[in-house]
């Protein structure tokens, strides 16, 4: 085969490279557009009620986007390494690349890049995905890839997740992925509550589902860290190099999601039982209690009319029943005097 220019007919071509994957994109797409809908409206909104709603909509849709995104995202263990390795089957080639390894809840997602791009009259550049979310076997696609004919060292890595992998590591990152996913699914579930109930007047409730949002996504991560340390660490040797994993963003940025739900339900929590009337006035909420703490239209309140209290309202007059009907007569006699005089 190297005889031919050293190119490998055998072999297809690798498949064009999306930045990111489908799904995830689609999630950050529909989080941004609500998110620019509200700034499009936002002008709509006068006085101080128009930053108090900001803070709540950014804040909300970040908490969602979060939990849906990571749900999707293959960065929970990342590592990346920079080799001199062998290229394919068959071949004594070596080429100069950057791998990359991501495991995320649903499956892992292997790179190559070489190091420059063209190498060996080919473009070095692969991004391929081995899945074993429910439907998916992960085992009927590394043999597909083999059939394919990859480059060995995204063969090398799918194979450390198999099934009959000695490593273990298919049994340990699935079964980590499986109970994270679910608990993230039942976090997202408590965040739209959270969203129905702090539309109504029922905060502390909202409040509380806060909280039950970010303890879902702190279990989520406790499942996922005990999982994946059951087993002792698989060496993952590259030619001349050794590739190491570690926590990645989604693992990070799910961990300060949960703890920012949390604080904010306690906060909640303690506002209600300190400072209810302004934890209202704070979601454009009648209080009932002080109309000092309530949000007039001209202070930015939204179809919260201010109405006059007690005490900006005139006193009552009692006025006397015979003194009334006098009164009422005497007016009557005025407007028919001057029928008369004509």
């Amino acid at each position: 085969m190297a005889t031919l220019g050293h190119t490998f007919p055998f072999y297809v071509g690798h498949k064009p490279i999306f930045p990111m994957d489908t799904t995830l994109a689609v999630v950050i797409a529909i989080f941004v557009t609500a998110l620019v809908t509200f700034i499009i409206i936002l002008p709509g909104i006068r006085g101080k009620m128009r930053l108090f709603w900001l803070l709540r909509v950014v804040t909300s849709l970040f908490i969602g986007a979060v939990i849906l995104a990571v749900n999707f995202s293959s960065e929970w263990f990342v590592g990346q390494v920079s080799t001199n390795t062998s290229y394919k089957a068959f071949s004594s080639e070596w080429i100069s690349a950057d791998v990359g390894l991501q495991v995320g809840l649903g499956g892992v997602n292997i790179t190559l890049k070489g190091t420059p791009v063209q190498q060996l009259n080919e473009t070095i550049n692969y991004n391929e995905e081995f899945s074993w979310r429910l439907g998916k076997n992960y085992a009927e696609e590394y043999t597909k890839a083999m059939e394919k004919g990859l480059p060995d060292p995204v063969l090398y890595l799918a194979e450390k997740f198999t099934p009959n992998s000695p490593c273990g590591l298919h049994g340990q990152y699935r079964l980590a992925g499986h109970y994270t996913s679910a608990m993230l699914w039942v976090a997202f579930l408590c965040w739209l509550l959270a969203n129905v109930m702090l539309s109504m007047p029922v905060l502390v409730y909202g409040g509380h589902m806060l909280l039950a949002t970010g303890l879902f996504q702190l279990l989520g991560l406790l499942f996922f860290s005990t999982a994946t340390s059951l087993t002792p660490p698989c060496a993952l040797h590259l030619g001349t190099a050794t590739l190491h994993t570690h926590h990645g963003p989604a693992f990070w940025i799910t961990l300060t999601t949960g703890l920012l739900c949390m604080l904010l339900g306690l906060a909640m929590a303690v506002a209600h039982r300190m400072q209810p009337q302004r934890l209202k006035a704070f979601f454009n909420q009648s209080t009932g209690k002080d109309p000092s703490l309530e949000w007039n239209p001209e202070e930015g309140g939204l179809l919260s009319p201010r109405y006059r209290s007690t005490a900006e309202s005139p006193e009552p007059q009692d006025i006397p029943l015979s003194e009334a009907s006098s009164e009422a007569w005497c007016k009557e006699e005025h407007h028919r005097e001057p029928d008369g005089a004509l």
